[in-house]
């Protein structure tokens, strides 16, 4: 992975909801308004990119 830290901190809001830091944000080429997968595996919540046509 080319991103120069792969861990970083979040707080989860009052809301339920986190935000995707910038870097990892820009690896992944996701923007504003696009969607992502989230997927639980074990006690991993795993973050993917997808397309919706």
């Amino acid at each position: 992975m080319s991103v120069q830290d792969n861990e970083v901190l979040v707080k989860i809001t009052s809301a339920g909801t986190i935000s995707i830091p910038k870097q990892f944000r820009k690896y992944m080429d996701v923007q504003k308004g696009e969607y992502v997968k989230l997927m639980l595996e074990n006690d991993i919540l795993v973050v993917r990119k997808i397309t919706i046509s």
